[in-house]
C-alpha cells in the first residue's frame, strides 16, 4: 500500500507535526498488531489509517490513529494530514466526513487554496488540583490545573510565555504522573505575551507514557486549548502557537460545543509500504 508522510498545521516543509497516513481504500482493516508496528517504525507523534466505506454508510472514510506506543482516541494532526492526502492524491475538495471509533463522526472542509478546518468536539476543562509531582516533572509551578474529559488530558496554565518555552521536563517522571492520574498526557499554555501578534495563546504537549515525548503541533490538545482561551480572552476566533522546536500555528474557531481547528499540510514522502 502507498504511504505519505505529511507536515500538518504548516505551510511549509519540516515544521508543524509529520504524521503517517495509509489510505486502505475498500480493504478490510489490517491486524492491529500490524498497524501498531507500522506505527512504531514510523515513530512520528501519529500514523492514521483511513479506510474507504461504501455510499450510504453515513461517512465517507474511517479513520484510525496509532501513536508509535499506543491505539489513540483522537488525533488532529494526521487528521488534518490524511485530508491532505486525499485533496493531493484524488483532487478530493469539500467536506469529507471521517467516522472514529471514540470521537464520532469527524468533518474535514478542504478548500482548494489548500487549507482545511477540523469541526471537532470540544473539549471543555473543569478546574482540578495539581497533580502531586507535576510542578516538579515541568520545573515550574502552574497557575491553574483542568481535566479534560474525555480527551483525556490535563491543560496546565503557566505565568507567561517564557514559562512556556523553558520548560525541561523529566519525561520520566511526568510518565508516572500522567499513568498514575489517568492522563493521555499534559498540555502547558500561557497567554501571548502582547496583542496584536499573529498568535493569541502559546502551548506544548508532552505524552511520554504513549511514547510522544513532546507532540510538535497537537490539534487535538486545541479542543480544550480553544474552550479556555476563548473564555479568557472573550473571543470565539483565536490562533495558537504550539511552541515546540518545529512550530506549528492552529486556527480555532468555537461554534457551541464543536470547535473548528484551520491550517495547511505540506506532503514529504510519497512511497510504498511493503507488507
Amino acid at each position: 500500500m502507498r504511504i505519505h508522510v505529511v507536515d500538518a498545521f504548516t505551510d511549509r516543509p519540516f515544521a508543524g507535526n509529520p504524521a503517517g497516513v495509509c489510505l486502505l481504500e475498500d480493504r478490510d482493516w489490517p491486524a492491529d498488531a500490524w498497524m501498531q508496528q507500522v506505527a512504531a517504525e514510523m515513530n512520528h507523534s501519529e500514523t492514521a489509517f483511513a479506510r474507504r466505506l461504501p455510499a450510504g454508510d453515513g461517512a465517507d472514510w474511517e479513520i484510525r490513529w496509532f501513536a508509535p506506543l499506543v491505539e489513540t482516541n483522537l488525533c488532529g494532526h494526521a487528521t488534518l494530514a490524511t485530508a491532505h492526502t486525499l485533496r493531493q492524491e484524488r483532487g478530493t475538495v469539500g467536506e469529507v466526513r471521517f467516522r472514529s471509533r471514540f470521537s464520532g463522526i469527524l468533518t474535514a472542509h478542504i478548500r482548494k487554496d489548500g487549507s482545511i478546518t477540523l469541526d471537532f468536539p470540544a473539549a471543555p476543562g473543569t478546574e482540578a488540583p495539581v497533580p502531586g509531582g507535576l510542578a516538579e516533572a515541568l520545573g515550574v509551578k502552574a497557575e491553574a490545573a483542568f481535566r479534560t474529559g474525555a480527551l483525556g488530558d490535563l491543560l496546565t496554565v503557566l505565568p507567561d510565555e517564557a514559562a512556556v518555552r523553558g520548560v525541561t521536563p523529566d519525561l520520566d517522571a511526568m510518565a508516572q504522573v500522567t499513568r498514575r492520574e489517568g492522563l493521555r498526557g499534559v498540555i502547558i499554555t500561557a497567554p501571548a505575551p502582547a496583542p496584536g501578534l499573529a498568535y493569541d495563546f502559546v502551548s506544548r504537549f508532552f505524552s511520554p507514557a504513549e511514547g510522544i515525548l513532546e507532540d510538535p503541533v497537537t490539534g487535538s490538545a486545541h479542543t480544550a486549548l480553544a474552550p479556555y482561551w476563548s473564555a479568557r480572552l472573550g473571543r470565539d476566533e483565536l490562533t495558537g502557537l504550539q511552541a515546540s522546536a518545529r512550530t506549528g500555528f492552529v486556527k480555532t474557531a468555537m461554534h457551541g460545543d464543536r470547535v473548528h481547528l484551520t491550517g495547511h499540510a505540506v506532503t514529504i514522502l510519497n512511497g510504498t509500504l511493503h507488507t
